[in-house]
C-alpha cells in the first residue's frame, strides 16, 4: 500500500487565505498525509482538490466544484449512509482512508464545527461488517527482526492474536502464508522478499523498538517477557498493537477486548505453506474454470455459524501433530456421527448463534448499538439448549465442551432487563432502554406519556368548547404542537388562543396550557433520551468487562460447530475414522489408505474410482506414470487431503486409513510463472523444488508432479532422477512422484525403498478410456494424440499424427497398445496379470520403445517429409497436453497452407 495523499497543493499555496472549514480540512490532510481524508460535511464525506479528483475517479462519482470567498475547489462527496461501499473501492485501489467526523453538534456551535479523525481504515484494520468477510479472519501482521525474526498477527474485528518467531525467514514466511494477512507492517532490517507478496504499509520504526514495544504489550498483557519467548515476538506484538491503535484515529482509547495472546511454536502444527494451500485447493481453486465452490473448505462447510466457519478455516490451515489431541477430536466426531438426533439438534441451535467475536469487538470499541446487545443476549439464550442437547456425552472432548458452555447469566439478565426487545438502531434518540430498568427514566417516560395523552384528548375537548367540528390538534418539528382552525371558522376562535402560524386557508394557534404541556413533554422526552443513552453506555461498558468470558464462550461454540460439521460430513459422505499415530509408535509406519477418495472431486463427478495408498519404510517413494487425464494429480492431492483431514480431526473419505503423523506437506503440482517478478515457469518450479529439498524430512509428505518439464527432455530427466534419489537416500520423505519421464521408472526399480505405480488406460474403438485405477507397475504409453483428439483438435490433423506415430512405433494407426510392465508383482487394487517386458510388440530396450533409442522408421519422400521429421523429433512421451495441442495446431496450419 504505497499510495498516499498529502496536503492539497492548491491549498498549500493559499493556506492563510482559506476559510475556517477549508483550513480545518487542510490541517487534517497535513496531519494524516499518508491517508486520503474523508471530511464530514453534514450527511456527506467530502474530499477537495487533488483528493477529490482521486475519489471521483476511483469511486466513479461526479466531480463538482466548491466555491467560497477564497476561490473554487474541486469537490467530490459520498453519502455517509452508504459510505462503506465507496471506502471499499478506495481500499482496493491501495489507499488508506482517514475518516474525519464532526465531533460537535452543529446546532450547538456558532463557528466552524470541530472535526477529528476517528478512524483510519486500512485492509488489515477493518471492523465494519459491510467490509468484512464473515467466513474468514481479517489479519493484520507485523514482522520484526531482533536477533530472530518475529511475527505477530491480529484480527482486530475478533480479537484473535497470535505470535511466533524463528531463526530463518523461510519459517516466518510459511507462517505468513498460513494466516494470509490482509496487511503487513515491517520493522527495520526485515528482508523485502519475505513480504513482497502482501500489502505492506509504512509505519514508524520506533513502534518496533524494544522498550517501547514492551511497554505497549504490557498495557494489554502482564509480563510480556514471560508471555512471549523472544525479543522479536515482543517487537512484532508491540508494533501491531500500536498500529491497531493508530487505526482508531490516534485516540487514547485502548482495545480492551484484546485479552488473549497466543504464543505458539510453528512446530506444534502441520506446516502447510502458501504453495501447498494453493495447489491443494483448500480454500480457493487455482483456476476460475469449473466448480467455483469445489474446494476442500467448500465441501466440508456444513457449519451453522460464522464462528464455526472461521474455525473450520483455522483447523484446516493448522492440522494437529499431537496424536492424543487428534484422537480426542475423532472421539467427538464419532459420537456425534452415530447420534443423529443430538447432532441435528446441536446444528439447529447453533444456527441461532450470532457472531459474538465481532459483537464483543464492537462492544469493546464502543461501537455496538442496542440491537448488538440483543443479538448477544439471543446467543446466550441458546447456551442452555446446547447443554441440554449434549446431554451426558461419553467422550472427554464433548464433556469438556459442555462444561465450558457458560450461559453467563449475569450478562444475559442485565441485557434482558435493560434493553428493549426491538430497540431502535440509533442509540441517542431513545427507544432502547426499558423504563422499568431505572426509576428516574420510568418517571420521565410517565410524564411524557401523560402529557401526550392530555394532548390526544385536547382535540375532543376543544371541539366541544369552541363548537368548531373541523378543529385539529397536530405537531411538527418546527412549530411544535398547535391547534389548527380553517379560515371559515376564525370568528369562533376563543380569546385565549395565540397565533402560532398562518397557512393559506387556515391559522394555527396554541394556548398557554398547551404550551406548558408541550414544554413539560419536551423536557421529559429530552432528558429521558439523554438518560437512556447514559444508561446504555453503562450497560455496554459492563458487558465489555465480560469480554474475556464472552470470547472464551465464542471459542467453545466455534469448536462445537466444527465437530458437528465433521460429524455431519462423515455421515453424509460415508467417511471413516482414521488411525493416526506418532512417529515412534510401531503400530503404523507411513501412510496406508484403503479405497481412498478425493473429497472434492467425488462431489463433482458422477462416479469416482477409489484407490489404495501404501507408503512405508519398505516403499517410501512411489513413481506414478500414466497419460494425462488418467488421474495422477487428483490421486496425489487426494492422499494429501486425506492426511490433512485426519490430522485436523475429521474422518476421511476412505474405507480405512492408518497414518503416521506428517509434520509438513510439500507440493510441486501444476505449472505457474511469475511474469511480474521476471521468473519463468521453470524458475518457479526450481525455486519451489529447492525449498522442498532443503526442508523435507522423514515425517514429511512430498507431492511432485512432472518435475523438470519446463526444460529440455534430457535436463528434465536428469533433474527428476537426482531429486528422486535425494528424497529416497537423504531426506527419507514419503513421496509421490508423477512423471512422464518413463525412464524414471527404471530409477525407481533400482532403489530399495521405491516402487512404480501406473494408472490403467484402455484403447477402444471410440478412443482412449481412462479407468483411473492405480496399479503396481509402469505405463509406457502417454496417449498424447488421443488426448489431443479428446480436446477437439481437427480430425485430419489427429489422423496424420496417428500415422506418424504408427511409423515411429511400428504399430498400425489407431492400435496403440497399453504397454504395461509390472515388476513381477500383482498386489493392489485393480491389478492386471503380469505381462511381458515387451511393449507394443517390441522388447523394452529396442529402438522405438518408450525407454529405448530413436525410431528406425523412414520419412516419406517429397512433400510432407519436413512435417514428418518435426513430429519424429518431438518427445511425445513427455509432452504435456498443451504442448501436444500446440504441435498439432502448427502441423494443421502447415497442411492447410499446402491445400
Amino acid at each position: 500500500m504505497d499510495q498516499a495523499l498529502g496536503p492539497p497543493e492548491k491549498m498549500a499555496d493559499r493556506r492563510e487565505d482559506l476559510t475556517p472549514m477549508m483550513a480545518q480540512y487542510f490541517e487534517l490532510c497535513e496531519q494524516y498525509d499518508e491517508a486520503l481524508v474523508l471530511f464530514q460535511v453534514g450527511d456527506f464525506y467530502e474530499a477537495f482538490c487533488e483528493a477529490a479528483e482521486t475519489v471521483a475517479r476511483t469511486c466513479e462519482i461526479t466531480l463538482t466544484q466548491r466555491e467560497d470567498s477564497t476561490g473554487e475547489y474541486a469537490m467530490a462527496g459520498i453519502p455517509i449512509e452508504n459510505a462503506e461501499s465507496y471506502i471499499d473501492r478506495l481500499l482496493d485501489a491501495g489507499f488508506r482512508v482517514a475518516v474525519a467526523d464532526q465531533v460537535q453538534d452543529p446546532e450547538e456551535t456558532t463557528g466552524v464545527v470541530d472535526r477529528a479523525v476517528t478512524r483510519i481504515i486500512t485492509p488489515g484494520t477493518l471492523t465494519e461488517d459491510e467490509l468484512l468477510d464473515t467466513e474468514r479472519n481479517n489479519y493484520l501482521a507485523a514482522v520484526a527482526v531482533e536477533g530472530q525474526i518475529g511475527c505477530a498477527v491480529l484480527d482486530i474485528s475478533t480479537g484473535d492474536f497470535y505470535a511466533t518467531s524463528a531463526n530463518d525467514p523461510e519459517t516466518v514466511g510459511d507462517e505468513l502464508g498460513r494466516f494470509d494477512p490482509a496487511e503487513v507492517i515491517v520493522g527495520p532490517d526485515v528482508p523485502e522478499d519475505l513480504v513482497d507478496s502482501y500489502t505492506v504499509s509504512p509505519f514508524e520504526d520506533e513502534a518496533f523498538e524494544g522498550s517501547r514495544a514492551t511497554e505497549k504489550v504490557g498495557e494489554y498483557f502482564r509480563a510480556p517477557d514471560r508471555l512471549l519467548a523472544t525479543d522479536a515476538e515482543i517487537s512484532a506484538c508491540g508494533a501491531v498493537l500500536a498500529y491497531a491503535e493508530y487505526a482508531r484515529g490516534g485516540t487514547e482509547d485502548r482495545l480492551d477486548y484484546l485479552n488473549h495472546l497466543t504464543r505458539y511454536d510453528p512446530r506444534e502444527y502441520m506446516l502447510l505453506d502458501a504453495v501447498a494451500l494453493e495447489s491443494l485447493e483448500l480454500f480457493e481453486r487455482r483456476s476460475v474454470r469449473g466448480h467455483g465452490e469445489a474446494t476442500l473448505a467448500g465441501v466440508l462447510d456444513e457449519t451453522a455459524s460464522a464462528l464455526g466457519r472461521r474455525e473450520l478455516d483455522e483447523w484446516l490451515r493448522r492440522p494437529l501433530i499431537d496424536p492424543d489431541a487428534i484422537s480426542d477430536r475423532h472421539d467427538a466426531v464419532g459420537e456425534l456421527r452415530d447420534d443423529v438426533r443430538t447432532r441435528e439438534q446441536l446444528h439447529d441451535h447453533l444456527r441461532d448463534v450470532y457472531d459474538i467475536e465481532r459483537l464483543v469487538s464492537r462492544i469493546g470499541r464502543g461501537r455496538a448499538n442496542a440491537r448488538d446487545l440483543r443479538s448477544l443476549k439471543a446467543t446466550l439464550d441458546v447456551i442452555p439448549q446446547l447443554r441440554e442437547a449434549l446431554g451426558d456425552p461419553e467422550c472427554e472432548k464433548l464433556r469438556s465442551i459442555r462444561e465450558r458452555l457458560d450461559p453467563l447469566d449475569d450478562v444475559r439478565i442485565l441485557i434482558d432487563d435493560a434493553i428493549q426487545e426491538d430497540p431502535d438502531r440509533e442509540i441517542t434518540e431513545g427507544g432502547i432502554i426499558k423504563p422499568a430498568f431505572d426509576e428516574e427514566l420510568a418517571e420521565l417516560r410517565e410524564t411524557e406519556r401523560t402529557g401526550k395523552d392530555w394532548i390526544d384528548d385536547l382535540e375532543v375537548t376543544e371541539r366541544e368548547r369552541t363548537g368548531i367540528d373541523s378543529l385539529k390538534v397536530g405537531h411538527n418539528s418546527v412549530h411544535g404542537y398547535y391547534i389548527e382552525v380553517t379560515d371559515a371558522n376564525l370568528d369562533r376562535v376563543p380569546d385565549d388562543y395565540e397565533r402560532r402560524q398562518t397557512l393559506k386557508n387556515a391559522e394555527r394557534y396554541y394556548t398557554p396550557e398547551l404550551k406548558e404541556r408541550e414544554d413539560e413533554i419536551i423536557r421529559a422526552e429530552t432528558r429521558a433520551d439523554d438518560l437512556e443513552y447514559e444508561l446504555f453506555c453503562e450497560v455496554r461498558s459492563t458487558v465489555a468487562d465480560a469480554s474475556a468470558d464472552l470470547q472464551a464462550l465464542a471459542a467453545v461454540l466455534a469448536e462445537l460447530d466444527v465437530l458437528v460439521t465433521f460429524a455431519t460430513v462423515a455421515a453424509e459422505y460415508e467417511y471413516s475414522r482414521p488411525v493416526v499415530v506418532g512417529p515412534d509408535d510401531p503400530a503404523v509406519e507411513g501412510i496406508h489408505i484403503e479405497a481412498g477418495r478425493h473429497p472434492v472431486v467425488e462431489q463433482t463427478q458422477a462416479s469416482f474410482v477409489p484407490n489404495d495408498t501404501a507408503l512405508d519404510d519398505d516403499e517410501r517413494v512411489a513413481v506414478i506414470t500414466g497419460p494425462n487425464m488418467s488421474g495422477k494429480s487428483t490421486y496425489m492431492r487426494q492422499v494429501a487431503l486425506i492426511v490433512i483431514l485426519a490430522q485436523a480431526g475429521s474422518f476421511v473419505p476412505a474405507e480405512q486409513a492408518r497414518l503416521e503423523l506428517v509434520d509438513r506437506i510439500f507440493t510441486r503440482v501444476g505449472a505457474s510463472d511469475d511474469i511480474a517478478g521476471g521468473r519463468s515457469t521453470f524458475m518457479v518450479e526450481m525455486t519451489e523444488l529447492a525449498d522442498i529439498l532443503d526442508h523435507a524430512s522423514e515425517q514429511s509428505l512430498v507431492l511432485l508432479d512432472e518435475v523438470g518439464r519446463g526444460t529440455s527432455t534430457a535436463d528434465g530427466f536428469a533433474i527428476a532422477q537426482a531429486v528422486t534419489e535425494f528424497l529416497h537416500d537423504e531426506a527419507g520423505a514419503l513421496t509421490l512422484f508423477a512423471t512422464h519421464h518413463h525412464d524414471l521408472t527404471g530409477v525407481a526399480e533400482s532403489l530399495d525403498g521405491a516402487t512404480n505405480r501406473y494408472f490403467e488406460t484402455a484403447q477402444t474403438d471410440d478412443g482412449v478410456v481412462f479407468e483411473h485405477d492405480l496399479t503396481r507397475g509402469t505405463a509406457d504409453a502417454s496417449y498424447g494424440v488421443e488426448v489431443a483428439a479428446t480436446a477437439g483438435i481437427e480430425p485430419t490433423v489427429v489422423e496424420r499424427a496417428r500415422e506418424v506415430l504408427a511409423d515411429e512405433t511400428g504399430q498400425p494407426p489407431g492400435e496403440t497398445t497399453r504397454g504395461v510392465r509390472t515388476n513381477g508383482e500383482t498386489t493392489g487394487r485393480g491389478e492386471s496379470p503380469r505381462q511381458s517386458d515387451s511393449v507394443g510388440g517390441k522388447p523394452k530396450d529396442e529402438p522405438g520403445s518408450a525407454t529405448g533409442g530413436q525410431t528406425a522408421a523412414h520419412p516419406p519422400d517429397g512433400e510432407g517429409a519436413d512435417i514428418f521429421e518435426e513430429i519424429r523429433q518431438a518427445d511425445i512421451a513427455t509432452m504435456t497436453p498443451l504442448e501436444a495441442m500446440n504441435l498439432l495446431a502448427t502441423v494443421q496450419r502447415r497442411l492447410e497452407s499446402r491445400d
